[in-house]
């Protein structure tokens, strides 16, 4: 029982030794919110195919009606409208205030044997909507894991620079006590000490900044993966910098250009339709119904219940032709207007490939200058850990001033901040291109030391 209860407790979080960069970017596809609204409108896409191909399926109406109303009719036309009944039968010679039963049933089929394929167009609409959304979900989910993995590189920046910042403070406080000592003998002004203390004060604000900068990371990467991340994995990512991107530009399936091909492939979809609906439109149709009425044609009545069920009958097959005249300009207009869709579509387009391949130069302008970095920082370490002890040395020997302790303190600890840092300017420039190009495999490959 007692392991349940654990096993409960700690459902929300994410062990410090188990999550990778892998899990981490799995996860965040799985129990992200945006990955799951992205499905739901595909399911919703899919379900609108078949939809679209009910209109193939025969139009059937049946009607059943029962009432008691007066007989008066007259000669004459009204325009189409829909608040005076219509009455059927001869005008009478005088109203009259009696009323009879009536009642009517009937079915009525209307099928269109061909439609010069506009239902066709409809459903390949209906598709290409489908099309959009599953790829649509796709994006969102390569947006989500390229999210997950950028927060996964800060949490081990910050944590990098909290390392830094510790061994900082801990140099600090070992200062902080030879001072003290020679102030306390008398060797050293009672500034230096004060001094010293505020040099402690510093670097203990930046372990604490550092500390906070590791907490918000791992509540932005918690938020992704839908638990408390208590720690993450390195694995290579501070062993060894990867070796450059070989691509030049966003190949074509990457997740928001195929996205937006689909964009334009629905607009054309769109403009398929609107160019099979100028044609006429054929339906071969079959009515039956009957009627029942207690009034007679020579305006007496029948009385009674006479009315309530039918009594004459009717039935008949035709074949109807509509064309809406009117409509052509409409179609017209609504052509125009997808024709301004389309073009804009195929812009973004345009506009997209333009900022990947701007994305990838700057991504491979990172990763060269990281490269870079990375090499220089050794040399840059080492000769501010020799400053740093030489100027102890020089402090404690009486040569030197605090001030220059607390500097070459200060150039160390930024040198190590630096060091540690480099490796992941590389990486993080391989996100990014990677981004650019819409595949995180061979980043995460290479993450994982294959």
């Amino acid at each position: 029982m007692r392991a349940v209860w654990l096993a409960i407790a700690f459902s929300g979080v994410v062990s410090a030794q188990g999550l990778t960069l892998e899990e981490a970017v799995r996860r965040a596809v799985e129990r992200y919110p945006s990955v799951k609204v992205s499905r739901e409108q595909a399911s919703a896409a899919a379900a609108g195919i078949a939809l679209a191909r009910t209109s193939y399926l025969p139009k059937v109406d049946f009607l059943a009606a029962v009432n008691r109303a007066t007989r008066n009719n007259i000669y004459g036309m009204l325009m189409p409208q829909s608040v005076i009944a219509p009455i059927s039968g001869p005008p009478v010679r005088e109203a009259s205030g009696s009323s009879v039963f009536g009642s009517a049933i009937g079915l009525h089929v209307a099928w269109e044997p061909f439609d010069f394929g506009l239902r066709k167009s409809e459903v390949d609409a209906a598709e290409s909507v489908r099309r959009r959304a599953e790829l649509a979900t796709e994006r969102t989910k390569f947006d989500v894991s390229s999210s997950a993995a950028a927060a996964f590189l800060t949490i081990l920046a910050a944590e990098e620079t909290v390392k830094a910042a510790t061994a900082g403070v801990e140099r600090a406080k070992a200062v902080e006590g030879i001072v003290g000592a020679l102030v306390k003998a008398e060797l050293r002004p009672g500034a230096d000490a004060a001094r010293a203390r505020a040099e402690v004060a510093a670097a203990e604000t930046q372990l604490i900044q550092a500390r906070q900068s590791v907490a918000l990371a791992k509540a932005s990467l918690a938020q992704l993966v839908g638990g408390e991340v208590v720690g993450v994995e390195a694995e290579k990512l501070l062993a060894e910098a990867p070796g450059s991107t070989a691509a030049e530009s966003a190949p074509a399936t990457h997740p928001a250009l195929r996205e937006q091909n689909a964009a334009i492939d629905t607009v054309r979809a769109r403009q398929k339709i609107l160019d099979k609906s100028v044609f006429p439109k054929f339906q071969v149709e079959s009515s039956t119904y009957a009627r029942g009425t207690g009034a007679r044609p020579d305006f007496t009545t029948l009385g009674g219940a006479n009315g309530l069920a039918p009594n004459f009958y009717n039935w008949g097959l035709g074949f109807t032709m509509n064309f809406g005249l009117t409509e052509l300009m409409t179609i017209k207009q609504r052509r125009d207007v997808e024709s301004a869709h389309e073009r804009t579509e195929k812009a973004k387009l345009e506009q997209m490939q333009t900022d990947l391949a701007a994305q990838l130069k700057r991504a491979q302008a990172l990763m060269d200058g990281a490269r870079q970095v990375a090499a220089v920082t050794p040399v840059a370490l080492e000769a501010s850990r020799v400053s740093e002890e030489q100027a102890t040395a020089r402090y404690r020997a009486g040569l030197g001033t605090m001030v220059e302790v607390a500097e070459a303190q200060r150039i160390r600890t930024q040198a190590e901040i630096d060091a540690r840092l480099a490796r992941l300017g590389v990486w993080r420039g391989m996100l990014e291109a990677s981004i650019a190009t819409g595949s995180l495999d061979e980043f995460i490959a290479k993450a994982k030391g294959n």
